[in-house]
């Protein structure tokens, strides 16, 4: 079963931004779909981004524009850059799988605050 590890969180200002890892304990080659999702309080946790191993990608719409998937299966990580962020943008940052009958595993995800 795969293992992630978000990092990369952090405090910053509306309009700045910041780049998210996700490190994977097992060879991304064997996961087409990567994802990234996120998770505001009292809200469900929602999809942000997806990419494929043959570099495909799509987003909310909410982020669109501002946001940008990317994969190093190499490296086993996943990355989400994020700028003009918002502060609606707020929330807990988790990836897993996009497949949903693979999400067997999620990490504690990487707390994103935009805030002046």
């Amino acid at each position: 079963q795969a293992q992630f590890v978000e990092s990369g969180g952090g405090l910053v200002q509306p309009g700045g931004s910041l780049r998210l890892s996700c490190a994977a304990s097992t060879s991304l080659f064997a996961i087409d779909v990567m994802a990234w999702y996120r998770q505001a309080p009292g809200k469900q946790r929602e999809l942000v981004a997806i990419i494929t191993n043959s570099g495909l990608r799509n987003y909310a719409d909410s982020v669109k524009g501002r946001f940008t998937i990317s994969r190093d299966n190499a490296k086993r990580t996943v990355y989400l850059q994020m700028n003009s962020l918002k502060p609606e943008d707020t929330a807990v940052y988790y990836c897993n799988t996009g497949v949903v009958s693979r999400q067997t595993n999620w990490g504690q995800g990487t707390q994103v605050t935009v805030s002046s």
